[in-house]
C-alpha cells in the first residue's frame, strides 16, 4: 500500500499527460515549424542553394551568427562575475541591481534599440568619447554586437544566480583550508558545480541574439553585406514578396541554431554527470 502511494503522481495518468503534453507542442511549435520547412519545399533544391550561396544571404548569417556567439561569450564571463557579486556579498543598493538585470526581459527591443543608438551615436554620452579615439559603434557591426549584449545578459545570470546560491561558501573555505589557491578553488571546486549552469546560460544567451530583431536594426545601419543581420534579410524578402527565400533563410537559421544548442545540451549533460554526488 505504502509503495503504491508513493508511486502517486499529482497529474493524474501518463497517458494523458504525454497526450496533452505531444499535442500542445505540436500546435504551439511543431506545426508551424513543419509549415516553415514545408513553404521552402517549393524551391528546386538549385534556387534553394543559389538563395543560400548568395554574398548577401551568407554575409547576413556570418554577421547574425558570428556576433551572437561573441556576445554570448562575453555574457558568459561577465554575467557570472555579475552573480558572484550577487550572491557573494552584501552592499547597498543590491536588490536594485539585483532588479536591474532584468530590465531587457520586459523592456520593449525597440525601445532598448533606440536608447542604445542614442547613447553610442556620435554625438551620444558614450558614442562621443568613443569617436574621439576613432571608435564609432552606432550604424557598424559593433553596435550589433552591443544590442546583443544588452538583450542576452540576463538569460546567463538568471540561470546561474540559483545554482551559485545553493553551493555551500564553506566548499570554498575548505579548499583553502587544505592549500588550495584561489585559482585552484575556482577551477576545480567552483566551476565543476556551475559548468551545466554555465553552459545552459550560453546556449540561452547564444539563442536570443540570433534571432534578435528590434534592439538591432536600429543600431545596426543595416547595411548589405556589412551590418546586416539574418532577420532582417528575411523581412526583406517578405516585403518583396519571395515568401520562398526567406523561408529559406529561415530554414537554415532554424537548423544551425537547433544543432549548436543540441550540441551545448549535450555538452552540458556530460558536464553535469562529472559532478560528483555529494
Amino acid at each position: 500500500m505504502s509503495v503504491l502511494a508513493a508511486r502517486r503522481r499529482t497529474l493524474p495518468g501518463f497517458g494523458l499527460t504525454m497526450g496533452l503534453t505531444l499535442s500542445w507542442l505540436s500546435i504551439i511549435i511543431l506545426i508551424p515549424l513543419a509549415g516553415l520547412f514545408l513553404k521552402s519545399f517549393e524551391l528546386s533544391p538549385e534556387q534553394f542553394w543559389n538563395i543560400l550561396s548568395s554574398r548577401r544571404t551568407l554575409n547576413a548569417l556570418r554577421v547574425s551568427f558570428g556576433l551572437a556567439f561573441a556576445a554570448a561569450c562575453v555574457n558568459l564571463v561577465m554575467g557570472s562575475i555579475i552573480v558572484w557579486a550577487l550572491v557573494r556579498y552584501r552592499f547597498p543598493g543590491r536588490r536594485i541591481f539585483d532588479a536591474i538585470v532584468d530590465v531587457p526581459f520586459a523592456l520593449p527591443t525597440a525601445v532598448a534599440g533606440v536608447a542604445l543608438t542614442a547613447l553610442f551615436a556620435e554625438k551620444g554620452w558614450l558614442g562621443a568619447p568613443l569617436a574621439a579615439l576613432g571608435i564609432k559603434v552606432a550604424f557598424t557591426p559593433v553596435g550589433i554586437f552591443v544590442a546583443m549584449i544588452f538583450i542576452g545578459i540576463p538569460f546567463v545570470v538568471r540561470t546561474v544566480q540559483p545554482v551559485l546560491q545553493d553551493l555551500d561558501p564553506e566548499l570554498e573555505e575548505a579548499a583553502g583550508s587544505l592549500g588550495a589557491s584561489r585559482w585552484q578553488t575556482i577551477i576545480r571546486v567552483i566551476l565543476p558545480s556551475l559548468g551545466p549552469a554555465l553552459l545552459t546560460g550560453l546556449a540561452l544567451a547564444f539563442a536570443r541574439a540570433v534571432g534578435e530583431y528590434g534592439s538591432v536594426i536600429f543600431i545596426a545601419g543595416n547595411l548589405p553585406n556589412v551590418s546586416e543581420i539574418a532577420p532582417l534579410l528575411i523581412v526583406i524578402r517578405l516585403s518583396e514578396f519571395r515568401y520562398a527565400d526567406a523561408t529559406a533563410i529561415a530554414v537554415v537559421m532554424l537548423v544551425v541554431s537547433f544543432v549548436i544548442i543540441f550540441a551545448v545540451n549535450r555538452l552540458q549533460r556530460w558536464a553535469q554527470s562529472r559532478i560528483p554526488a555529494r
